[in-house]
């Protein structure tokens, strides 16, 4: 099984993996900062934007994602590429790393560093969402209502044009693979960080209103702050984030530990 995904740039390879319920555009605003320096290529995960789901049956794990993306880095040629990932993304990006597919690892806001299992989640939210579809872009040319919907996950609402909101928010209410995807990254927490051989940089968003940013980390890693980020900083400061992105897949050598924000 294939996944959807966009290349631009030139340099070394750098996959960006998006979080949940989210889609690969979502990284549209760091591209001017990146692609001058890394052959950038944006997925969608399993089930999420134009990619098909896993098959029926099947659990949608952090480690099943990444391995389809791992299947399709095989369908591009490519062996070991830098990879960095946002919530579920950085969670991706980390079991990229275990099956020995990246060169470096950059999670933002990463997901699935909590020490156990979450509670089962109900998705009123996305309920709504779904129901509102039709409606949807024209709900959200309003600024209050586009702040109202947004700012769970973002910072600055105001920042992100009205076609991307909606984009954004009928990839939240449409993707067939966000129940499969989120109940199996509930269920589950990161294990086997000594397995992780790569330069690591983690870095957590001041405004995050989805994940804390963990008292300790199962690897060595880099730590730094996204300044007046939300959960999904791209809009946020999009030159932040590709500075973060840039620095975390120039490293070389094995990680240190270190929190530097």
């Amino acid at each position: 099984m294939s996944v959807a995904y966009d290349r631009d740039g030139r340099g070394e390879p750098l996959v960006l993996i998006h979080g949940l319920g989210g889609e690969r555009h979502i990284w549209e605003p760091t591209l001017e900062h990146l692609t001058g320096e890394r052959d950038v290529i944006r997925v969608d995960l399993p089930g999420f934007g134009a990619s098909p789901t896993v098959p029926k049956g099947e659990r949608a794990t952090p480690w099943v994602l990444a391995a389809q993306v791992a299947a399709q880095l095989d369908e591009l040629g490519l062996d070991r590429v830098h990879v960095a990932g946002n919530s579920l993304g950085g969670w991706v990006a980390l079991e990229l790393a275990k099956a020995g597919r990246a060169l470096s690892v950059t999670g933002i806001a990463t997901a699935g560093l909590w020490s156990g299992p979450l509670v089962r989640k109900p998705y009123l939210m996305r309920g709504v969402a779904k129901g509102l579809m039709p409606v949807l872009p024209l709900l959200l040319a309003a600024g209050g209502v586009r702040r109202a919907a947004l700012l769970g996950s973002v910072a600055h609402p105001e920042r992100i044009p009205r076609a991307a909101a909606t984009r954004i928010a009928l990839a939240y209410a449409r993707s067939p693979g966000f129940v499969n995807a989120s109940e199996n990254m509930r269920a589950n927490h990161f294990t086997g960080g000594d397995e992780v051989h790569v330069p690591v940089t983690m870095a957590w968003c001041e405004h995050d209103r989805l994940i804390a940013r963990p008292r300790t980390l199962p690897f060595p890693a880099r730590e730094t702050l996204l300044a007046g980020c939300g959960h999904v900083p791209m809009y946020d400061d999009p030159r932040a984030v590709a500075q973060v992105i840039l620095a975390g897949s120039a490293a070389r050598s094995t990680a240190a530990t270190g929190r530097s924000a």
